[in-house]
């Protein structure tokens, strides 16, 4: 996962939202995934402008792109060389925004809980998110307080995730987040941070 800048819409400045996910080379020789998926994103509000999906799982091979319009309510969808034009409610997310809108906004308070709308597979979508509690946890990183967050899926996400996602984020002012884990369709994965961890974040 990588955040980069995509410049500005009139006064209004944007950023990319990247999330790339390979098979090792090992499960390649099975079941090669390879996907891609890229978010513009408004910088203020980590509302999308546009997805594009690029998905390659075992035998199956699609792209995907949405337009967000988000004050007229309407998303457009290209798929397998089809568009439609589908409506959605103003202030959706979609399947990465959907993680940095939920970082921005959480109380990260045991307990604490956040809905919002997903729009994914040409369908609207609500997924709840659930601060479960404080974990102290080690990585390549060395040793950070976490908040352990669970993402309650009721749909196949980035990742062929077959449930439920959680997601451990710093509870400095940065709230990155260090380690994800989700069960797929071959077993599970679990994705840790290797870079841009800066050394003050870390509990000694």
């Amino acid at each position: 996962m990588a955040v980069s800048d995509a410049g500005t819409d009139g006064d209004r400045r944007l950023a990319k939202l990247i999330t790339t996910a390979q098979s090792t080379p090992f499960i390649t020789k099975f079941f090669p995934v390879d996907n891609r998926v890229e978010s513009i994103v408004d910088s203020a509000t980590l509302l999308p402008e546009h997805l594009k999906f690029k998905r390659r799982e075992g035998k199956k091979k699609e792209d995907i792109e949405y337009s967000f319009h988000q004050n007229e309510g309407r998303v457009t969808a290209v798929k397998g060389g089809v568009t439609e034009t589908l409506e959605m409610q103003p202030g959706t997310q979609d399947v990465i925004s959907c993680l940095y809108y939920a970082r921005s906004s959480l109380s990260f308070q045991p307990g604490s809980s956040l809905t919002m709308n997903v729009y994914h597979d040409k369908k609207n979508r609500k997924l709840d998110v659930l601060v479960e509690e404080i974990e102290t946890i080690k990585g390549p990183w060395g040793e950070v307080e976490t908040a352990r967050v669970l993402v309650i899926m009721p749909f196949q996400g980035l990742f062929l995730n077959q449930g439920n996602i959680r997601v451990w984020f710093t509870t400095d002012d940065r709230r990155i987040p260090v380690r994800m884990k989700a069960k797929v369709i071959i077993g599970s994965i679990v994705a840790d941070l290797v870079g841009g961890m800066p050394a003050s974040s870390l509990t000694q």
